[in-house]
């Protein structure tokens, strides 16, 4: 198909792909909306430095390669019920660890903890209380080796939290372009229902490849 008939269809029926963007778009917005008022979900993110006292290589090395048992110690049903006997949380272990994310990172030393919850202060205390206790736990393990052969740990920042879901502005782009797609998919059907019909001579043009010599006037009934 040339680009002058594309043109022509987009020009006659490129309105139901729009409207049909804006009515998409426009859903998702409000129901995002009312998910944010109802059933929000914030995420809560601090992050914990493990660093060396002794500066050199080994140690350096040593302390990256422990930061994965470091965050198998964290990542448990026995963290997990510490934190909610402390905070007097209703939930068992297993549903608050679902709600947590515990991942190191080797290149800067540092482990990131993010909780998960319909509460965002709430998030912030499960994290901090998570991380306080890896810190007690190593300073307890500390005192059992040389000052040198130390590894500590230390809360970077305090926690905060932003509004994971619903994600508003995203939901309401892929809407947008989900109900385009969907206008196509109409434009294209409605094309192909109509592609053998002849309304015009440039109809006749069009399909056939021939002029027009000649057409029947309508007639008056």
């Amino acid at each position: 198909m040339q680009l002058q008939a594309y043109w022509r269809i987009l020009k006659r029926r490129g309105w139901i792909m729009l409207l049909l963007a804006v009515i998409t778009a426009g859903a998702a917005f409000g129901f995002s909306k009312i998910m944010e008022e109802r059933a929000p979900v914030y995420k809560s993110t601090i992050n914990i430095l493990v660093s060396p006292l002794r500066s050199d290589f080994g140690q350096a090395q040593a302390a990256k390669i422990l930061l994965d048992s470091y965050v198998a110690w964290m990542d448990s049903n026995y963290r997990a019920r510490e934190v909610i006997d402390k905070l007097d949380l209703d939930m068992d272990p297993g549903t608050l660890r679902s709600d947590v994310k515990i991942a190191s990172e080797a290149q800067r030393l540092v482990i990131q903890i993010e909780v998960e919850q319909p509460d965002g202060d709430l998030a912030n205390d499960i994290a901090r209380e998570w991380a306080e206790r890896f810190i007690l736990w190593r300073n307890e393990e500390n005192q059992k080796v040389r000052r040198e052969d130390r590894i500590e740990a230390s809360i970077l920042d305090d926690p905060t939290y932003g509004l994971e879901s619903p994600k508003k502005w995203v939901n309401t782009a892929a809407g947008g372009v989900f109900g385009f797609l969907i206008g196509l998919a109409v434009v294209f059907v409605l094309e192909y229902i109509e592609a053998g019909i002849v309304r015009s001579p440039e109809d006749v043009d069009r399909f056939l490849d021939l002029p027009v010599l000649g057409a029947i006037p309508p007639t008056d009934d």
